[in-house]
């Protein structure tokens, strides 16, 4: 009795040991799943509820060459569930039209919400990033926040909000504007 409680123990403390390793962790902090890199989301005066844009990897880690670039919801006013976009989503509100060059490893994002920005994914110090001009500052992306009036088809953007952080100098940067 005494040696198969030696061993369960023994088997139960490699196996915390293994869960609390630091590349685990370290995985776990960054908050990458494998094969992809956050971008930026959208968040709306809706509800807590975000779109998530997320560069996907292939094998080799460069950008995939059938999808470099993917957006889903966030259901944070539920209970954090992921959900595909739906087609009426990403044809009128949220979509995208992704330009990959293989050469570069780039990615040409032209977004519905913000038909007169061009989004650039690239390599950033080992991570992809989004970038776009905010008050005609180059710019890494976090967030877009659009503020839309009424229900279903009679829906009206408002005003769109960009933030990010400058590529030179590190600041933040914002700017506001009307679609």
């Amino acid at each position: 009795m005494g040696r198969i409680l030696f061993h369960t123990l023994s088997a139960l403390l490699v196996l915390s040991l293994a869960l609390l390793s630091p590349a685990i962790s370290s995985a776990q902090e960054s908050g990458k799943e494998p094969g992809r890199d956050a971008l930026f989301h959208i968040e709306r005066n809706k509800n807590a509820n975000i779109v998530q844009y997320d560069a996907r990897l292939g094998p080799n880690g460069l950008l995939s060459p059938k999808q470099p670039v993917v957006a889903y919801w966030v259901r944070l006013a539920e209970q954090g569930q992921v959900k595909e976009l739906n087609w009426i989503q990403n044809k009128f509100a949220y979509g995208f039209e992704a330009k990959l060059n293989k050469d570069e490893n780039t990615v040409k994002l032209e977004m519905v919400a913000i038909p007169d920005r061009t989004i650039m994914v690239g390599l950033v110090a080992g991570g992809y990033r989004a970038i776009a001009d905010i008050n005609g500052v180059e710019c890494y992306v976090d967030k877009l926040f659009i503020h839309a009036a009424g229900e279903g088809i009679s829906t009206r953007v408002s005003y769109i909000e960009l933030y990010g952080i400058s590529v030179n100098n590190n600041e933040e940067q914002y700017e506001r504007f009307k679609p």
